[in-house]
């Protein structure tokens, strides 16, 4: 039996050891980095705004505020009511500072009542206010637009710039490789006494600096994945791997006044200043309107007791209805609106002058912006001719060097001419795609 239960505590011994090296290993194994696509970027960025949410907020309240001013169409109806104790009434039939004679009233009054005013005219304020409301509305609403559109711009430029960090680590990283296959060839040579030890040294020496840049690099990645991870709402210390692939050069590329007639039809500060200026107007005629006459119906209706509408009184309950039409002049805001009339002009004068001002810099902005993102194509379509030629040029300084016609300095700066111009290929590509994208913004259709 004692050797049944040694056997027996000897499995559970290696089973528990089994279950955590698993364990062990499977903490220790690399987690997968997530792709992200730039949608699926834009997507979370946008949920997880707290200024997305703001505008949201905004946008309901000017809705809700039409709704409110639209109410204001339907009658003022109140319901009111006392209840009164009436002392006797003293008649000083001799003079005050006699004493005087008691008069009998009756003490106890009440009186419930009801009464509406139905607005027929009011200067057609109310209409214009609702006008106004609509107009905050549409405000509120292209304001959410602008607000959306921004944060995609920034996604997107926090997404690239992870993207070219990365594509500039795996350049570096081949480039490393090769660098170290090229030395452990000169080590060769040198070993035959073919070269010198100061071209090993020299070699060593980039090879040293390249892994150092490598790092650099890598820090870079951290720096704008964590950029991207506070905008789109992920842990700090998220690692994800940007998956859409980069060509800007697809993009159509339109003429500057067929971009011009696309940002007239959808820029959103070209329009939130067109709206300025359409509220401004409102308020102007609202101002107009103070001197304008009000007509509206109104009607009352009371029980009360006692009765002392008619003589003679009477200690009795009685009705009474009252209905009719009300309408009134306000003479005094003939002279009193002249001052707020004038300051209302000169209001929607001013937002005019700041509408043309706007449409100007929107022109300003898109030309611009048009002509960088014609400039960031042709410098890409160059920087990838210089990657033919760098490549070429370093394949012939290689060959030279190694055929003892080539100085290490001349096989040094080939190899580094090539690497640059890989990181300015590569770097052209991203900056032109964030530069359409930049477009896009100005244009309102981002």
């Amino acid at each position: 039996m004692s050797n049944h239960i040694k056997k027996c505590f000897l499995l559970y011994l290696v089973m528990q050891n089994s279950s955590f090296l698993l364990a062990q290993n499977a903490a220790d194994a690399p987690q997968a980095k997530p792709t992200l696509t730039l949608g699926q970027t834009w997507d979370k960025a946008l949920e997880y705004s707290k200024e997305i949410n703001i505008n949201h907020l905004e946008v309901r309240v000017s809705k809700e505020e039409i709704a409110e001013s639209r109410r204001e169409r339907f009658p003022e109806i109140a319901v009111k009511g006392n209840y009164e104790y009436a002392t006797n009434i003293p008649v000083y039939e001799k003079g005050l500072f006699n004493k005087p004679t008691q008069h009998e009233v009756i003490h106890l009054l009440y009186k419930l009542g009801a009464d509406y005013y139905l607005n027929l005219y009011n200067g057609n304020k109310l209409n214009l206010k609702i006008d106004k409301n609509k107009a905050a509305y549409e405000v509120a609403q292209i304001q959410k637009n602008l607000t959306v559109s921004e944060i995609k711009l920034q996604a997107a430029v926090y997404y690239l710039d992870l993207q070219r960090s990365i594509i500039f680590k795996d350049l570096m990283v081949k480039d490393i490789a090769n660098q170290e296959k090229q030395l452990a060839e000169i080590n060769d040579l040198h070993k035959h006494g073919t070269v010198l030890k100061s071209d090993v040294l020299r070699i060593e020496l980039k090879l040293s600096n390249q892994k150092m840049m490598l790092v650099s690099i890598e820090n870079d990645i951290i720096i704008a994945n964590q950029k991207l991870n506070i905008l789109i709402g992920l842990p700090d210390e998220q690692l994800i791997t940007p998956s859409d692939q980069i060509a800007p050069e697809l993009n159509e590329l339109k003429s500057y006044e067929e971009y011009l007639e696309i940002a007239e039809k959808n820029a959103y500060d070209y329009h939130i200043s067109e709206k300025k200026v359409e509220i401004k107007k409102i308020d102007l005629e609202r101002t107009k309107a103070n001197v304008r006459p009000k007509v509206g119906l109104y009607g009352e209706f009371n029980l009360a007791n006692p009765q002392i509408f008619l003589y003679p009184y009477s200690p009795s309950n009685y009705t009474l209805g009252i209905f009719g039409v009300r309408a009134s002049i306000p003479l005094s805001e003939l002279y009193i609106n002249k001052p707020k009339e004038r300051i209302a002009k000169m209001n929607l004068e001013k937002e005019e002058l700041e509408h043309h001002h706007v449409d100007d810099k929107m022109r300003e902005h898109v030309f611009e912006n048009y002509q960088r993102f014609k400039e960031a194509l042709i410098r890409m379509d160059v920087n990838k001719k210089d990657i033919d030629q760098s490549a070429e040029n370093a394949r012939i300084v290689k060959q030279n060097y190694f055929n003892q016609s080539a100085l290490i300095t001349d096989l040094l700066d080939a190899d580094i001419q090539l690497l640059e111009s890989q990181f300015k290929y590569a770097s052209s590509k991203i900056q032109a795609q964030i530069q359409y994208y930049q477009l896009q913004n100005v244009l309102g259709t981002l």
